[in-house]
């Protein structure tokens, strides 16, 4: 492994929602440049994949849930033995359906969604971001919020709520770039557009046919690339960006 001498620190990567699509693409992207990755979910450890220390390394915590994420905190933190965090990726995010998988719109949304959803997809972004600080500034970190093209415009199948919630995350990873670069740790973002992953809704290929210019989805593996990218000194003055991976479907 490219990071494994004896004269360079193994360094560590915080990963929400890792056990499928992109989530998963990145912790075998990281894991095999030889970096600790630490996952959590609110599911279990998925058997099914391979990477080092994995069950070990997985923490089971309900982000919608301000007491769980409070108790993932300070189990992150008291793994980290080093008191040294390189990277925060916040991947986790929900995006609840109307009954028969439909859209569910701004009139259609109940309130308790509109809450649960911001509860994952935008506050527990900026509660690990927060309660890891002090790890972060030690390592000089990085922090990847994951955005998504459905934050800056109408998207047939994304909800409101979850639309909203990422526009939220856009906007506070501009407000953490200010506040947390001058402590030395960049926060960017990344805005995916269609990737190729378990959760596409019917209808994608009319998408892929009709916006997007090169007439493809994307790999989540195209997308962990550039998360690697944000979290290494090859973007070491990349500060409050979001970077649009979605073909030029945003042109």
């Amino acid at each position: 492994m490219s990071n494994s001498s004896s004269n360079v620190p193994r360094r560590t990567l915080l990963l929400t929602g890792a056990s499928r699509g992109i989530g998963h693409a990145t912790v075998i992207r990281f894991s095999s440049a030889g970096w600790r990755v630490i996952t959590c979910s609110r599911h279990p450890f998925p058997e099914q994949c391979p990477w080092d220390a994995g069950p070990e390394d997985h923490i089971q915590v309900d982000l919608s849930d301000h007491d769980s994420t409070l108790g993932a905190i300070r189990e992150i933190r008291s793994r980290l033995d080093t008191g040294e965090l390189h990277a925060l990726v916040n991947n986790a995010a929900i995006s609840p359906k109307a009954e028969g998988g439909g859209r569910l719109g701004t009139l259609d949304t109940d309130t308790e969604t509109w809450e649960k959803v911001f509860r994952v997809n935008f506050m527990a972004p900026i509660m690990l971001a927060r309660g890891l600080i002090d790890e972060l500034k030690a390592a000089k970190g990085s922090v990847v919020n994951v955005t998504s093209i459905a934050g800056s415009r109408v998207h047939p199948f994304a909800g409101a709520a979850y639309a909203t919630s990422k526009a939220a995350l856009a906007s506070l990873t501009r407000e953490m770039a200010s506040d947390f670069g001058r402590l030395g740790v960049r926060v960017n973002a990344i805005a995916p557009g269609e990737i190729d992953t378990s959760i596409l809704s019917p209808g994608t290929d009319k998408i892929v046919e009709s916006q997007i210019p090169m007439r493809r989805l994307g790999t989540p593996d195209e997308v962990a690339k550039i998360i690697y990218v944000l979290c290494t000194e090859t973007s070491s003055y990349v500060n409050g960006a979001e970077i649009h991976i979605n073909g030029g479907q945003h042109v």
